[in-house]
């Protein structure tokens, strides 16, 4: 039995054809899967019903073994913006999903403290969201996506709004952070270099579907000095020609 499995999950909205139509992925406990595809193919569809937030109108989502029916402190999320609410400063940003439950104690401060310390921000804390840049707030976001210690991290395209450096350095956070906690990550993109560097596995998806899948083993910790080798480089080649061919 995988972490989360998908069976054959379809989904259509009203009026349309199925934007998810038939999809299967099978995902292990602290690995690190990249969905990829093109614009519309259903990826963040997809990435939903991983999560709850949509239900499947057949096939199932099984997490652990159980059939996932709503979103739960087992999951954390990171959105394509960064969403922290302006009046709330760093630190209460972090703490935010501690605080939808209940009152965060101190034992809660100092986990959230713990994390801004390892994404760099720790001098930050008592700052709010417009006294930083766009990569600091993007930091933020994934230490609160990571506060209740999730076993399932969704991601949604988090850093495509960044320039390519920040974009970078977040991608070595991201993946430092969830190694040291040992976080299942399902991470959505349509940027295959940012897939690659990323993975443990990809799965690309069209049509609805995922149509392949590829296992990458690169070395550990990666470095962005992989990018520039040749065994990066041939799966990316690889990637981008399923990719054009829109099939397996």
């Amino acid at each position: 039995m995988a972490f989360l499995d998908i069976e054959q999950a379809v989904f259509t909205y009203p009026g349309r054809l199925p934007v998810v139509d038939g999809a299967d992925w099978h995902m292990q406990a602290g690995e690190f899967h990249c969905l990829l595809g093109r614009s519309g193919c259903g990826k963040t569809t997809l990435l939903k019903l991983a999560a709850g937030l949509l239900r499947p109108q057949s096939g199932r989502i099984l997490l652990r073994g159980q059939e996932l029916a709503e979103p739960g402190p087992q999951l954390g999320f990171m959105f394509q913006a960064p969403t922290l609410l302006d009046w709330h400063t760093v630190l209460n940003n972090v703490l935010l999903p501690v605080s939808l439950q209940r009152k965060p104690t101190p034992q809660d401060e100092t986990h959230a403290l713990r994390l801004l310390e390892q994404l760099g921000l720790s001098a930050h804390a008592p700052h709010y969201p417009r006294q930083l840049s766009g990569g600091q707030q993007s930091r933020v976001a994934l230490a609160r996506a990571l506060i209740l210690d999730p076993p399932l991290l969704l991601l949604d395209e988090p850093f495509a709004a960044l320039d390519a450096i920040t974009r970078a350095e977040l991608q070595d956070d991201l993946l430092r952070t969830c190694r040291e906690h040992g976080t299942t990550v399902l991470f959505v993109t349509h940027d295959i270099n940012e897939a690659v560097y990323l993975g443990d596995r990809i799965a690309l998806m069209h049509g609805g579907r995922i149509v392949d899948d590829w296992a990458i083993e690169l070395p550990e910790p990666r470095t962005q000095d992989m990018r520039h080798g040749i065994v990066f480089n041939e799966y990316c080649a690889r990637v981008r020609a399923a990719m054009e061919k829109g099939v397996a």
